[in-house]
Order: C-alpha cells, then structure tokens, then sequence
C-alpha cells in the first residue's frame, strides 16, 4: 500500500524534497545523510518534539506541543478534505493511539482526539488498532520485564520520588519503550527510569508524571530526547553502571536544585594578570594562602583567560623560569561556571576532571571562585549528592579482563597472571602500566611490558626471573630492574616511583610513590594507564588523567604545563606518537611545544639523549611525515641548523621513504638499518666539515662517526659510478641495498633505460 523502499535502492542525487516526521534532528535520520548534500533540496518537517540546536532548517516546519506528530500532520489532511481509505484512516489512527498512550499520556489535547474522530468518520477501525496495539510478550521481553520489577529502586533526590530499574540481554530486545510504559502503569509510578544494556549499547527509557521532572531534558544529556513526560537515549561506549552514575548526577542537578554557584562562590576573587611573572603568582598565593589563581587580561579587564596552579608555578621558580609570565604555563580556557550554575557541573569540573578551582563569569568577567576546598564544605554536609562516577577512586576504574584475554597471545597473559600471582604472595600490587595498556585499548600488537610494583621492584624483579627461569639487572640508582625470559623477552620492573627534575632537561631523582605518582610523572595522558595484575583485581584499568577519554577523541596532552620543561625530549615522542596512532596534538600541548622550544630547552639536552630519540623517530613507519613536524615546530633546527628540512633534503627523504617501503615489499635479506638510510638523507649534501659538526652536537663516539662518514663516501662513490656506468668497483651493497639487491638487475631489458636515465639525471651528491 506504500511502497516502501529501501535507500540503498535510491539514488541519494535524485532527491529533491525531503519530507522529516516526528524530527527535526538531522543525527536522527544518518540513513539518508547523503541527501543533505544536495544544493538544492527542500526540506518539510512536521514534528510535536521541543526544539533542539540539531534542528534541520527547513523550508516548511509545522511544529506543535499536540500529543502526536499524526495529528499535526491530520490538521492538513482535514483542512484539505483528503480522501482516505479504510486502510489509510487505520494506519494514521494507530500513530494517534501510539503516541498518546490510547489518550492516556498526559501530553495528549483536544487536537490529538478531534484527529481520531475524524479519522473514525472516515472509516478507522479500532479492532485493528486494538490488536496491533495489545501485543503478546515474547519470552525475551518476559524475561527483561522480571529484570526490571526485580531490580527496581526507590530514590528520593530532591523531595522527589524517582524509580530506576536495570535490566540486560547479550541481543537487543524489541520494545523496550513498551516494556517500560507497561511496568509504569502495573507499579503506578510517577517517575520511572529504565536503563536495559543490550548488545554493545546501553538504552535508557524515561517516563515521567511529574512536573517536577522533565525527563527530554535529561536524555538530551545522554544524547537523546523526547517530550517532558516520556523521552529515551541510546549510549554507546558507556557501561551501564557509568549510564547509572551519570544519571545520577543528573537527576541531583535538574530536580529541584537547591544549590547554586552563587551560594558557595567566594567573592570577590584574588587573580592576577596574564603578563605578571611567576614570582609575582608565587607572591599573591603565600600571601592568601592559595593553591590555584585565576588569570585576567588585566586588573581593568577582568576577563579570565586561564588559571595558574600552585604546584605548575613552584616547579617554574626552580627551574629558573621565576621571571616567566603565568600566560605561559597557565591552564588555557578553563572550564568556568556562572552564578547560577546548579552543583552537578561544578562537581564534574572540580572532581571529575581535576580542575583546582572553577571560576565564575558573568557576562565574561570573573566575579567570583569555587576551590576545591568551598565544594568539598558543601559536600562534606549532604555527601548523597555526589554521583558515584566523581568519587575519587570509583571513576577511574573499568575492568579489562575481557579485552586482555581477546587481544593478546595466551603466553602473555598467563605470564601477567603469574606477575599478579607472585606480587600478592609477596605483599606487593602489580600493575602493567604505559605503552603496552594504550596499545591494547588501541589494537596494536605490543609485547614490551612495562611492570610496576607497590613495594620493593627490584627484590620482586629477582623473584619473578626465578620463577620463570629467566635472570634479573637490578638498577638500584632508578629502583628498577630487568627480568629477561628464556625465550630471550625483556620485561621492564619498576618500583612505584615520584621523579623529579633539578633543573630543566636534567635526568630524573628519583623516590619511592604510589601507583597514582607513579602514573602522573609520565609523559601523556595515554601513556598513564596501569591493569591490575592481582588474581582479585586482574583486569582493573586504572586512568586518574583521563587516558580513555583522549583515546577515545584520538588527542595527545601531557599531564601538566612544566612537562616539556623537565624532558624536552617529550616534545619529539609527542610527534612520533601522534604520527604513529594518527592522534592530533591538543591546543595547550601544542602551545607548550612552542614555548618549550622559543625557551632553548632544547639545547641543553645532551646530544646521546637527542640522538636516541631522533633514531626512533627514523625507525617509525613513516618517518617524514614526523620530521615535517619536526620541521613545523623548528626543531630540527634547534637540534642543529644544519638539519633543517629544506625542500631538496625533503625531496630525497621522500625518494628514501618510497624505496625503503618497495624493499620492503621484496620480503628479502639483508633487513637493512632503516634509520640509518634516513639519517644519510638528512645529512645529504652536506661537506664533511659540517657532517663532523652534526656529530659533535649528536656526540657520536669516533667510532660511529668514522663509520658514517665512511659510508658517505661510499655513497658518493656509487653515486658517481651510477652516472658513468661503472658501477662494479664503486657499488655498496649495504648502503645502496635498493639497486644490489634488485632481482630483475642485469635481466631486464629496459633496466638501463629507465633506471640509467634516471640516475643520470640526479646529482651526483644524491
């Protein structure tokens, strides 16, 4: 009777009038997202839901607060007069009795009822309707029904009485709307919440009799939406009891709130300007004994543009930088609040995401703060208030154990179990911590575990080699070990330590900490990640920075202002992880790698730790796109002028990287010594004289400088014979491994034409 069609089966170009029904929301309708494209698409709505800021513009929107989108859409029908079949009238019918609950929600008017009549005139027929809508539970919808009623639980949050009931299922379960709207009408409720975790989403279905509780607003947090009185969302990559929590805070944030910003805020708030220094901060926190300031524009412009913290401003003044402007290590476009800002979102900032204090605006000027120490007064009184998900330690946690046994190799994850096992016989927690978490979060194979230990490392490290018939390296000095395996594997031991950083650039000190400590001296957020490897707790994520999160967005950020200060090399792992996980560096990181390198911090670095890093830059998979970046911050240049990336030098890096990638592919020995390839290019052109000064500034051993410049000469030399022919006497093989290992050299007719000319038209430096 409709001709329904699938959309695979149009042609998205051909559309040229789209017609939304109950929505105006263009994430609602992904199905025909193509469409929207169109230059020239005419857009009608006719929708019954509040407005929202996805809203489509249309070119006709017919919007009305009537109980169902039918009738709004049977006001044009009656006004015209169109005729309908029986079919037709009983279809149009249903919608009306759907949506309003057979006239039974309170959203339902007057409009919704003279619709039914008229479509009852022309011939609707209400046995049907009585069938389609009285439907018989399948044993599955049974089954969450009894989930539901088991699992209810009485709240009152705010003198508001509020029930929420859980319910779960491997598959999605049709209905569920259904489901909820009956279990409300059995128990009588006046506010219902359902949140039913089926298949990889979780699902929440509200209800609500209350005026007090507008249930659209709240799902529209989660990512949904509806009407004030029945609304849902469905939630990806959120656990249900995360669903829960955030509910929670919710809820405690829109019924009632009773309290506000302007209630706890301290006023009038002590500041300081952007462009005073860090002595000046240090000066003002002393003298009112603070641990964080917010930071103006100026006394005469009281905008705030950032807050400066305690701990950032007392490593400064050590590390020499007392004369520095707060501006440059302050904590850019910080969340801030208003006067009437309810508690929740104070909470989230201050608790949930670590920010010190919460500045007060009004109309862009700061009025006011709330410090950590205001909240927790107000908390200490009435601690129901806070959502489980802020607690100190209860956000941070997930368990893995699950994603552990699918993503790696059995061996591994019996040798972890083993770790966890001998640490709690020992009376020390175990953690697999940094690069090897993010990679299992990410899908990358990795095997190089990093272990630490709350206890004594290096006597565990010793006992975990004799378990496993391996030998332990002790390092006392940095309280760390290596056990190596019989099968040749190494594993990293460390005992949870706090380091810290005499000056700028130095090695790390090093003393004893907890896991939390021992996470926050590391250098990204995605890299401060440990698992629990206790049999009681195998499988705990631990993230106190937010890792997660920034996975999940794909963004690089470090723990703190002062990272790049303290280990500027940070700054070239910043470029070789973001290239390698295809991340982008986050706005304040990005603004540090600046500061750090127009500050010279960079040269204080000793050339064996510059080095170091520059090679595993040149053994990433794709090392030119790094050394862009490189290039980008004027780091190569900070290395040494003479490394910069001018665009003939790019030119052979390129030619290198698609020559190594074809070698590659050949499946062949010699495996050559990749970033070493990369290194004769960006020294490429160079005289022997400013070659030795690159190696003084890398402090290369006469050894390995000898080597290399060998080697160089060498490449002149075949380079050379390429252009005159006789290539027998000058050729390399280890060098120029591209053309020695060539297996059609010598068979292919057209060798000499293509790859001769070729060569003869470069110069004889490349």
């Amino acid at each position: 009777m409709f001709n329904f069609k699938n959309f695979k089966d149009i042609d998205p170009k051909s559309v040229r009038q789209l017609v939304m029904v109950d929505t105006r929301q263009r994430s609602r309708v992904p199905h025909v997202e193509p469409v929207f494209a169109n230059p020239d698409l005419v857009i009608h709505t006719y929708d019954h839901h509040p407005d929202s800021e996805d809203d489509v513009a249309a070119a006709k929107a017919v919007v009305k607060p009537w109980g169902s989108t039918t009738a709004i859409i049977m006001d044009e029908i009656m006004a015209r007069d169109v005729p309908l079949t029986t079919d037709e009238a009983t279809i149009l019918g249903l919608g009306i009795y759907e949506d309003t609950g057979s006239f039974t929600f309170a959203s339902t008017t007057e409009h919704d009822l003279g619709a039914a009549a008229w479509l009852k005139s022309r011939g609707m027929d209400v046995g049907v309707i009585a069938d389609l809508m009285v439907r018989e539970l399948s044993a599955e919808q049974i089954t969450i029904m009894s989930q539901l009623i088991e699992s209810a639980q009485t709240h009152e949050i705010n003198g508001v009485e509020v029930v929420i009931a859980e319910a779960t299922s491997d598959e999605y379960v049709g209905d569920f709307a259904l489901l909820v709207h009956k279990f409300l009408e059995m128990e009588n409720l006046r506010v219902l919440f359902a949140i039913g975790l089926m298949g990889d989403r979780v699902h929440l279905v509200a209800r609500s009799r209350s005026p007090d509780v507008d249930v659209g607003k709240i799902c529209a947090s989660l990512g949904g939406g509806g009407h004030p009185y029945a609304a849902s969302a469905s939630i990806k990559n959120l656990t249900l009891t995360q669903v829960r929590e955030e509910l929670f805070g919710l809820l405690y944030s829109q019924i009632n709130p009773q309290i506000l910003v302007r209630q706890i805020m301290s006023k009038p708030a002590v500041s300081i300007d952007q462009n005073a220094s860090m002595r000046q901060a240090q000066e003002i926190m002393t003298r009112y004994g603070l641990k964080a300031l917010p930071v103006v524009v100026a006394q005469g412009n009281r905008r705030c543009v950032g807050v400066i913290e305690h701990d950032i401003m007392d490593k400064a003044i050590k590390h020499g930088l007392g004369k520095v402007p707060v501006s440059e290590y302050m904590i850019r476009e910080p969340d801030v609040v208003t006067p009437d800002t309810d508690l929740y979102p104070l909470m989230e900032i201050i608790l949930g995401r670590r920010q010190r204090l919460a500045p007060v605006v009004e109309k862009d000027m700061l009025v006011g703060v709330v410090t950590r120490t205001d909240l927790v007064n107000v908390l200490v009184k009435e601690p129901s208030r806070i959502p489980e998900s802020l607690l100190p330690e209860r956000k941070k946690e997930r368990n893995i154990a699950g994603v552990l046994r699918e993503r790696l190799p059995k061996d591994l994850l019996a040798f972890l179990r083993k770790a966890g096992t001998l640490g709690r016989d020992m009376g020390y927690a175990v953690y697999v911590v940094g690069g090897f978490v993010r990679d299992v979060l990410l899908k990358c194979p990795n095997t190089d575990m990093d272990l630490v230990v709350e206890g004594d490392g290096i006597a565990f490290a010793a006992a975990l080699a004799e378990h496993c018939g391996g030998r332990s390296k002790a390092h006392p000095k940095f309280k760390t070990a290596v056990v190596i395996l019989p099968d040749g594997q190494r594993v990293d031991v460390a005992t949870a330590r706090l380091e810290y950083y005499e000056y700028p650039a130095a090695l790390p000190t090093v003393e004893l900490s907890s896991i939390k400590m021992d996470l926050y001296r590391r250098d990204f957020t995605v890299n401060a990640l440990a698992v629990h490897l206790s049999p009681e707790r195998f499988g705990d994520l631990v993230d106190f920075f937010g890792a997660q999160r920034d996975i999940k967005e794909r963004v690089l950020r470090v723990l703190h202002s002062l990272s790049f200060v303290e280990d500027p090399t940070r700054i070239v792992r910043a470029i070789r992880f973001s290239e390698r996980f295809g991340f982008r560096i986050g706005g304040q990181t990005d603004r540090l790698i600046k500061n750090a390198v127009q500050h010279n911090f960079f040269h204080k670095l000793s050339g064996a730790r510059v080095f170091h890093e520059l090679r595993l830059i040149l053994q990433e998979k794709m090392p030119l796109a790094c050394l862009r970046r490189m290039q980008e911050y004027k780091l190569l240049a900070a290395i040494h002028p003479l490394l910069a990336l001018t665009p003939a030098r790019e030119a052979v890096l390129l030619e290198v990287e698609n020559v190594i990638n074809w070698y590659r592919l050949l499946y062949i020995d010699p495996t050559p010594h990749v970033w070493l390839v990369y290194f004769l290019a960006m020294c490429n052109g160079l005289s022997p004289e400013e070659f030795d000064a690159i190696a003084r500034r890398l402090n290369f051993s006469k050894r390995v400088a000898g080597d290399i410049a060998r080697l160089r000469g060498q490449i002149r030399a075949t380079a050379q014979g390429l252009l005159t022919g006789s290539t027998t006497r000058a050729r390399s093989p280890s060098c120029i491994f591209c053309w020695s290992r060539c297996r059609w050299r010598g068979r292919c007719s057209s060798w000499h034409g293509i790859h001769g000319n070729r060569y003869r038209s470069m110069s004889p430096s490349i």
